[in-house]
């Protein structure tokens, strides 16, 4: 059975950010979200939306295509 979407898209975003060895905190700050947001939304109980995604995208330096590729 699948995951849910947002569970998917957390794990996602975790591993881009471990990948380039930056905190949660950091990432929330590139990003311009709040780290408990921005933590919520790795652990999967944040429905996030398109405008977050994108910022979450320029935050940690990619594209909207490659998020998504790896949910």
């Amino acid at each position: 059975m699948l995951l849910d979407i947002r569970i998917r898209f957390g794990r996602a975003i975790r591993r881009i950010r471990e990948e380039q060895r930056i905190t949660q905190e950091e990432a929330a700050e590139r990003c311009g979200l709040h780290r408990t947001y921005y933590s919520g939304i790795e652990r999967g109980v944040r429905n996030v939306s398109l405008v977050n995604i994108e910022r979450i995208a320029k935050g940690l330096k990619t594209g909207l295509p490659r998020l998504f590729e790896r949910v």
